[in-house]
């Protein structure tokens, strides 16, 4: 796509109009939901959805903005809602803006670069009610309305597939807990530390020699070496942002420091059932809190997994490696793809919203 050919085209020679925000949506606060009876109507915070009342505070399609906290979480919502104090929900003009439109630009904002807060993080009314809008061809309404509509139209095409594809993650961590999940009573259940023996790996510094082997850091391959110390086994993220991340260390490899190598010690145990149990763990939330998070060999040992018959590892096994090679190989494909399209998401949004701004605007 040539953003500047599609815009001119789009735009056909209209002018474009920057308008205050309070001119085109006007900024409602929340209220609090403790007293309201359970329901269906989701309850808004800064942080998503908190909880479902009974009744709505507003039920147009809107944007949600947060008013403290994590200001950075914006969202789009078309059905009733009902708002705490700590978001805003806005009131859009739509003789003027599409609310989805509207959203998006909001989007492309900086608004950490609008904190207000000498602690918390928080927006004022006052500050947003000063961003500036661009509204094409404000001089024909209907061809405005038009005008972003289609773009509207281009982005949502984008972070529907990006959607679609976390759902296929979502449904496939959905299935593989389903299959790795057991009654007490149904089998026998061994620690971790029964079934692997933990170690750290070397070196602080990702090798720079290079060679056939991967080297694997606390989220992944980060490299090549000629030395390997772990074979066709797990790795598991053991400091920094990754710790508690697990990743499959296919044949001859290499470990540093930042990742727990896992040597399977128990013979009756499928090496990659065990796998798939550590990746169904929340080891992340095991992670010390300190200025580099770990997750400790203590922790690791700790933790229970069920160990059904030899057969039923296998079946379960082969079911979960043929999932992951249908959704393109969940544990690198998917998560790349996602990352890739929410990339491509934000490059056309702010290709396609960055209208030019007169001087007195910018």
């Amino acid at each position: 796509m040539s953003s500047m050919n599609f815009m001119e085209k789009l735009l056909d020679g209209a002018e474009v109009e920057w308008q205050p925000f309070e001119q085109v949506a006007k900024i409602k606060h929340g209220k609090d939901w403790k007293g309201l009876d359970a329901g269906d109507v989701p309850v808004y915070g800064s942080g998503g959805v908190m909880g479902y009342v009974d009744t709505y505070s507003y039920d147009k399609p809107t944007v949600l903005i947060p008013r403290k906290g994590s200001i950075t979480n914006i969202f789009y919502v078309e059905t009733p809602f009902w708002n705490v104090d700590t978001i805003y929900y806005t009131e859009i003009d739509t003789s003027k803006i599409v609310p989805k439109y509207f959203y998006h630009f909001i989007k492309t904002i900086d608004l950490m670069a609008l904190d207000a807060g000498s602690g918390r993080p928080s927006l004022t009314q006052a500050i947003l009610n000063k961003i500036q809008t661009p509204i094409p061809c404000p001089e024909n309404p209907e061809k405005s309305l038009e005008i972003q509509a289609e773009i509207v139209r281009i982005l949502d095409a984008f972070t529907e597939l990006t959607a679609e594809l976390t759902a296929r993650k979502k449904q496939y961590n959905y299935y593989r807990d389903q299959l790795l999940s057991f009654e007490g009573g149904e089998v026998e259940w061994k620690t971790l530390g029964d079934v692997y023996k933990f170690q750290y790996g070397k070196g602080n510094t990702i090798p720079t020699l290079g060679g056939e082997y991967p080297v694997y850091g606390s989220n992944g391959i980060v490299g090549t070496h000629n030395e390997f110390n772990s074979e066709d086994s797990p790795v598991i993220g053991h400091i920094g942002a990754y710790a508690g991340i697990v990743n499959w260390g296919a044949g001859k490899h290499f470990v540093t420091y930042n990742g727990v190598i896992c040597k399977l010690i128990n013979k009756l145990v499928h090496p990659k059932y065990a796998y798939y149990q550590l990746l169904k763990q929340d080891f992340n939330s095991m992670a010390k809190s300190a200025s580099h998070p770990f997750v400790s060999y203590d922790a690791l040992n700790k933790v229970s997994i069920p160990i059904p018959p030899p057969a039923e590892q296998a079946r379960i096994v082969s079911i979960l490696d043929n999932f992951d090679a249908l959704t393109n190989s969940l544990s690198e494909g998917l998560p790349r793809e996602i990352e890739l399209r929410q990339k491509q998401y934000e490059y056309y949004r702010d290709l396609l919203l960055s209208f030019p701004k007169p001087e007195a605007a910018a």
